[in-house]
């Protein structure tokens, strides 16, 4: 254990002299945490919209036709109550609601008005006020259509609702996203790049005659960007709270638990890389630019998957960061518990155990 400290202590040491690699590690996420803190916006379609329709008149049929004529949405219309929908939205199965009360097409004809409740996911505040915009401009086109048929004007008023972000913080899709960015591409980069130094600078020897089982080597070159990895979770909380006004709702601990299992699967990604290349360059343009575009692409929160073709949606399955993305929305953002995410754990515990397991296996004993 002793030895294995030293060797632990020596990849410190090999991080802290290169400027460069503080700099992604360091200044990367906070340049990041902050353009796209405030400037990223996306745009929502094909969005699945479950309808409850507690009136079932006229008036409600015309409207949910209206808005399943349009491109934006695909209409559910479920047979479910309101604490389902909640439910619903607690799982992630659901992102929007139409609520029709009873006696609405009553109220519309009657007393010239009538209230429908919308009810959006704000942890994701783009798509929430878009949906919002998409329902409400629907709404206000049918209610020009029917005072032009009847000599009375009717009036529909939308009640919208953030579920998750009252006050529609825009910040709040962006903090899971910019945490799953930076940890899939600065541990990924860094841990390519540790055994391919070895190689290029002829250190290698000294590697494979140590007593060090391969796997305890692969450990010690990767033990130090876990803790820096965690320092960076640390620092990018701390600027989501006291400088972008985000509010964490849920555990701490199982954030940092998680965050650690999704560093280790990123290491785990950047040491099978490392083994399987033979040079510096390599690595870093594998584990940079070939991971930077698939993860801003497919883990959701720049553009939604809805959008995407079937084909593109499987393959964001095969992203870590989607997974990662979705745990700490609903540990973060939604104050949620395990028994909520344990389908995502477990899909980046396998992603783990299978990158680990070609890494130890590429590691190569000999040199050639």
């Amino acid at each position: 254990m002793k030895q294995f400290l030293v060797f632990i202590r020596k990849e410190f040491f090999h991080v802290f002299r290169d400027r460069r690699t503080l700099l992604i590690m360091f200044g990367l996420p906070l340049v990041q945490i902050v353009l796209f803190g405030y400037a990223l916006t996306s745009e929502v379609k094909n969005i699945t919209l479950t309808v409850i329709d507690n009136s079932r008149d006229e008036n409600s049929r015309q409207l949910v036709n209206k808005i399943r004529s349009s491109s934006y949405f695909v209409v559910d219309e479920s047979s479910i109550d309101y604490n389902d929908v909640l439910a619903a939205f607690r799982k992630g199965s659901a992102k929007c609601a139409l609520i029709f009360p009873a006696g609405f097409g009553n109220d519309l004809l009657h007393q010239g008005k009538a209230q429908i409740q919308i009810l959006t996911d704000g942890s994701d505040p783009n798509t929430a006020k878009t949906v919002v915009n998409y329902i409400s401009s629907i709404t206000t086109a049918y209610q020009h259509e029917i005072s032009r048929q009847r000599p009375l004007k009717y009036l529909i008023i939308p009640e919208p609702r953030m579920l998750y972000n009252e006050e529609g913080n825009g910040s709040l899709n962006f903090i899971p996203g910019v945490m799953a960015l930076v940890l899939m591409i600065v541990c990924t980069a860094l841990t390519s790049v540790s055994v391919v130094r070895e190689k290029e600078t002829g250190t290698m020897e000294i590697l494979l005659v140590s007593p060090f089982k391969p796997l305890l080597v692969l450990i010690a070159k990767a033990v130090p960007y876990l803790i820096l990895s965690l320092l960076n979770i640390i620092m990018i909380l701390l600027l989501a709270v006291f400088v972008l006004n985000v509010t964490i709702k849920g555990s701490i601990i199982l954030l940092f638990l998680e965050s650690m299992l999704f560093i280790i699967t990123c290491l785990s990604f950047g040491l099978m890389i490392s083994n399987t290349t033979n040079s510096q360059q390599t690595a870093l343009l594998l584990s940079m630019m070939g991971l930077m575009i698939p993860t801003m692409i497919f883990t959701g929160f720049m553009f939604p998957l809805e959008n995407m073709p079937k084909i593109f949606q499987l393959i964001s399955n095969l992203v870590p960061s989607r997974w990662y993305f979705l745990i700490i929305k609903a540990v973060m953002l939604k104050g949620l518990g395990f028994k909520y995410i344990w389908k995502e754990t477990l899909v980046l515990l396998a992603m783990t155990l299978i990158l680990l397991t070609i890494a130890l296996k590429k590691f190569k004993t000999r040199l050639s």
